[in-house]
């Protein structure tokens, strides 16, 4: 279902199987449980990494688990649900103290997609896959941390539209034009690999896990608002001079 390992200083999420790893009440508490304890154990130089097997990142709620339920209004409050507590699981993504990374390794729809979009960076295989918000084809309309999202993070008016109001399945290379994605590889294995070095790059950095949760909250304040989230001050936790300047260093 779901993994956590680390190799070094870098943390690896993975959804596991050959499933469309469906979120459900199931995988998202695990996924929770995992991003907390990747919280708890990260330090300066730490990054995180999500990724999946087989042929989905995510392909979006359980829809099969809510229609299980055996009436539609006992499917409607399992999607209600399921929406509910997904929200707390992108405000830890959002909140966590270090610099993170999904690789699309596979299909990546509706909350599989918001899922990979609140990482600080998307890598994408360009061989197979698409990113797909498949809510207009299914007949739903958008939870607000959603729209929130996908206005915070989709720069575009026209990207924005093709998204939601043209429910386009889009593959990497135009995912990465539209600014959803920001990198496309021929395989899999090459959009972890890409990953793993951007990873390694951003962990030399070894920058205060506060600040840098901190400063990405700011980046988005409309999702923070949706989701509760409060933005606080950070400062410095020391301040140098040059002698005779009035110059401040970090």
């Amino acid at each position: 279902m779901c993994t956590l390992e680390k190799s070094g200083n870098i943390f690896y999420l993975t959804l596991t199987g050959d499933d469309e790893h469906r979120l459900n009440p199931t995988l998202i508490a695990t996924i929770r449980s995992l991003v907390a304890e990747v919280k708890s154990q990260a330090v300066k130089g730490s990054v995180l990494i999500t990724k999946a097997q087989g042929r989905f990142f995510s392909n979006g709620f359980d829809l099969k688990y809510a229609q299980a339920a055996g009436s539609a209004q006992a499917a409607k409050d399992r999607l209600h649900n399921m929406v509910a507590l997904f929200k707390p699981l992108v405000a830890d993504f959002l909140s966590l103290p270090i610099p993170t990374i999904a690789a699309v390794t596979g299909h990546a729809a509706a909350a599989g997609l918001l899922l990979a979009i609140c990482h600080d960076y998307v890598t994408m295989r360009s061989d197979k896959g698409v990113v797909y918000m498949s809510e207009l084809d299914i007949g739903m309309t958008l939870p607000d941390y959603f729209t929130a999202m996908i206005r915070s993070k989709v720069g575009s008016a026209a990207a924005r539209r093709n998204m939601v109001l043209k429910a386009a399945k889009m593959k990497a290379e135009e995912a990465v034009a539209m600014g959803i994605v920001d990198s496309a590889h021929p395989t899999a294995e090459e959009a972890v690999v890409a990953a793993v070095r951007l990873a390694e790059e951003l962990g030399k950095k070894r920058w205060n896990g506060k600040t840098y949760a901190e400063l990405r909250k700011s980046l988005v304040p409309e999702v923070c608002g949706v989701l509760g989230l409060k933005h606080s001050a950070v400062l410095p936790s020391r301040f140098c001079y040059r002698r005779g300047e009035g110059v401040q260093n970090r």
